[in-house]
């Protein structure tokens, strides 16, 4: 089988030669390998590890694209610079990291809609034609199964407020965080529509939504069901108007979530963070005949490189999964 026919069994449940493979690392471990010759230069993850997937990340969802960023402050290691969503952010020089949240101009409702609603609109210049031409031919030439990658409406409002703001909006003024969620979800959908028009649509979509931390979610599942589902139901809807399944990462503790992502159109969840509480096999038991898997391996276990306690990790979980038809070995975006 190739990759695409692959994915696109497990996806849809149906028996497969093996399970699916894909992968995550950030590009300071790509870098490291180039310089240790562990990989060359310009060869691709998918290429060298035979995964079975490729991605791409083609819209940019800053506000105010004409806005250039602004250092406010700079030391040997970090550099902190206000963005076009009028955030304050400081972020580390010399690896990849998330970056740390500073200040952010829109702290409410006001702010929002004079300083960043105006600015969405779906522009030609925020899509990469390029790079999602590029990797959707590479895809198809090497068999393997092709996704549209970026954020979705959580993703999308953090960065721009912070978690902080948002979460106290949540409570204190839901309407307004359900403008925010629904405007960003017309955005992209809108600019996949211009996009797909022009280069023709994946295989499938892929939404980042880091919707938990350690042992909860952000959220509740009430607030989710009223605030941030109708734009999934909204985005995951127009994929599923093209025959396009959806994986949904999120990192975190989501459990509570599952029920009603799963009924806003999800095919898949990936990552399945077993540090933050996360339980591949319960997950499986429960839900395993409505979704796929992607994920579910302990990265502390993966961290320390002893071939036994990795062996024994993958042990107790893939010969229970892989009987669904519906997994696809990976961990988390690893270093």
């Amino acid at each position: 089988m190739t990759g695409k026919e692959r994915m696109s069994r497990i996806l849809r449940h149906e028996p497969v030669d093996r399970i699916g493979l894909y992968e995550h690392f950030w590009g300071d471990t790509h870098k490291a390998w180039q310089e240790k010759g562990k990989i060359g230069e310009g060869v691709s993850y998918a290429d060298h590890f035979g995964f079975d997937m490729d991605e791409c990340w083609a819209f940019n969802t800053t506000a105010n694209l004409d806005f250039e960023r602004q250092v406010v402050a700079e030391t040997e290691d970090t550099i902190t610079y206000l963005d076009g969503n009028g955030a304050v952010l400081r972020r580390h020089k010399f690896h990849d990291t998330t970056p740390e949240h500073v200040d952010f101009r829109v702290k409410e409702r006001e702010q929002w809609e004079t300083l960043i609603k105006p600015f969405l609109t779906p522009e030609k210049r925020r899509v990469n034609f390029e790079g999602y031409r590029k990797v959707k031919k590479a895809a198809a030439g090497a068999g393997r199964f092709f996704v549209w990658s970026g954020i979705n409406a959580f993703e999308c409002i953090h960065p721009m407020c912070g978690h902080e703001n948002m979460l106290v909006g949540m409570a204190l003024d839901p309407d307004w965080v359900l403008d925010m969620a629904m405007t960003y979800a017309r955005l992209t959908v809108e600019l996949q529509k211009i996009l797909f028009a022009e280069e023709g649509p994946p295989d499938g979509i892929w939404y980042y939504e880091d919707m938990g931390f350690k042992l909860h979610p952000f959220m509740s599942p009430d607030m989710y069901r009223d605030l941030i589902k109708p734009a999934h139901v909204y985005t995951f809807d127009y994929a599923k108007s093209l025959g396009l399944p959806v994986i949904v990462h999120s990192c975190g503790f989501v459990e509570p979530l599952i029920p009603d992502m799963i009924d806003a159109g999800m095919n898949c969840l990936q990552v399945i963070e077993i540090k933050a509480g996360m339980d591949l096999l319960k997950l499986h038991k429960l839900y395993g005949d409505r979704i796929s898997f992607m994920g579910g391996i302990d990265v502390r276990v993966l961290y320390t490189n002893d071939r036994q306690k990795i062996d024994e990790e993958l042990k107790t979980k893939i010969p229970v999964v892989k009987e669904g038809c519906n997994f696809f070995f990976g961990a988390i975006r690893r270093r």
